[in-house]
């Protein structure tokens, strides 16, 4: 049975696929007759997969028993862009990595929320221990603070109005005023920071970046050096910055690109 059942599975992928192609081509659907004979398969089989395409919300069947792609393909055609542009922006994200050594993290403000896109990390630049999600955590990552710093106020406002401030560490600031205050006036503006905020013995940074009209922003993460002066920790946080403003402008002509 196993035997046999692989080619039968492949065919009816197969077959499966040749009905969407000719499907895609009649922009106001076609009946399974015509789409039987543009395929060439028997019209039995053809009902069959519609049925199932159907069912799983690949096809959608209009009133006049015409066939049309569904709304799931969409989602995947839109998934598959999404992926082809962050494609495009890896080799970005790993040179930075390398170069500073440190993981390297790209977010997006997408239906009112921040949310992770990707992390480029590595052996020598693990990647910050993700204990609380970024839905919930904004107010205490660099990479969250960088994208409430660039909204307008109506916009803030109503994030900060959905979210609470948990203190994550002794250092998180968790003070609405405060927040908005030390956003507004970052010394390394546009880039700002997180000094143990959200996990303590690491330091992130963060600029913001676009994807079309989409806010985000990129970061790293460093491992907090408690033995470093203080000009000597300002320094390395200058220097992070230096390097982040033009990856960041690269990453958003990258994402700028049409797929």
């Amino acid at each position: 049975m196993g035997a046999d059942s692989g080619p039968t599975l492949i065919g009816s992928v197969q077959r499966a696929f040749r009905l969407l192609e000719a499907m895609s081509a009649h922009q106001n659907g076609a009946p399974a007759k015509q789409l039987a004979r543009e395929t060439g398969l028997p019209l039995a089989t053809t009902y069959h997969l519609l049925r199932t395409l159907v069912h799983d919300g690949y096809v959608r069947k209009l009133d006049d028993g015409g066939f049309i792609l569904g709304d799931k393909l969409e989602t995947l055609h839109t998934s598959g862009q999404a992926q082809s542009l962050l494609s495009r922006i890896r080799p970005t994200l790993a040179a930075l990595r390398d170069e500073l050594s440190s993981a390297a993290y790209l977010t997006f403000y997408e239906e009112g929320e921040i949310r992770v896109a990707e992390i480029v990390d590595g052996p020598r630049a693990p990647r910050v221990d993700l204990w609380v999600g970024f839905e919930d955590a904004g107010h205490a990552t660099a990479l969250g603070k960088s994208v409430l710093r660039e909204l307008d106020e109506e916009s803030r406002k109503d994030y900060l109005s959905r979210h609470a401030l948990p203190d994550l560490t002794p250092r998180t600031i968790t003070d609405r005023p405060e927040l908005i205050r030390r956003l507004d006036s970052s010394p390394l503006a546009p880039a700002v920071t997180d000094m143990e905020e959200y996990s303590l013995g690491t330091v992130c940074v963060a600029v913001p970046v676009y994807s079309g009209s989409t806010l985000g922003s990129l970061g790293v993460s460093l491992r907090a050096d408690r033995r470093s002066r203080i000009e000597e920790t300002r320094a390395r946080l200058e220097e992070v910055r230096a390097r982040l403003l033009p990856t960041a402008s690269r990453v958003t002509r990258g994402l700028s690109l049409t797929v």
